[in-house]
């Protein structure tokens, strides 16, 4: 079923669902078991939403005790990078006390044909980038991305983050191998990026 679900509150987090797009097909992807994530209606889009209808629907909201908004919904939000940035930038003047994070499997720059992590700056305080593992082989088994050098281009996203926003993370699911578990924390440590390993369900 879809529906026009562009922003969802779990706890105190309100989530943004830009798009249903996305370069990859990962082998554990929730929206291959539902429709929706921790209770919200279906984030299957009749169409995606404006600018302005998601900042519209943030009015529809008690924002007391939000601490953290966050772009991540049925597709990659990075589809519409030029989008994130405006949107991030409002919502920055209009809740200063909340964290505004971005969820990304980091092919922002694949996706657009053009460095994204300077369109960022001052528009999100955090950016989660999926990992998922730390070779190129396993990634693209797990992740089975659009293009063949996702994994390169994903961690030189992660890298150019580092300069325009004020905390990078990396994630894996914890469904991967311990070997590529272990594997992703070796990566990440070599980056300098903290690696949060994230139970499937959360």
């Amino acid at each position: 079923m879809k529906s026009l679900t562009f922003v969802y509150r779990v706890g105190d987090k309100l989530y943004i669902n830009l798009t249903n797009r996305c370069p990859c097909s990962c082998t554990f992807c929730i929206r291959q078991n539902g429709d929706g994530a921790y209770g919200s209606d279906s984030l299957w889009l009749e169409r995606e939403p404006t600018c302005e209808e998601v900042l519209a629907e943030f009015d529809k909201y008690d924002m007391t005790g939000t601490v953290e908004i966050v772009f991540c919904g049925y597709g990659e939000p990075m589809e519409r990078a030029e989008d994130v940035s405006f949107i991030g930038r409002e919502l920055k003047k209009r809740y200063p006390e909340a964290v505004i994070r971005l969820n990304t499997n980091g092919l922002g720059d694949k996706i657009n044909g053009r460095p994204t992590a300077p369109s960022l700056e001052g528009a999100v305080d955090v950016v989660s980038i999926s990992l998922n593992s730390g070779s190129r082989e396993d990634y693209n088994k797990v992740t089975r991305p659009k293009w063949e050098d996702s994994f390169e281009s994903m961690l030189k996203f992660a890298e150019d983050s580092k300069k325009y926003v004020p905390q990078v993370m990396f994630t894996v699911v914890d469904v991967i191998s311990e070997r590529e578990i272990n594997e992703s924390r070796e990566l990440a440590e070599k980056l300098g990026i903290p690696l949060r390993i994230r139970a499937y369900d959360s």
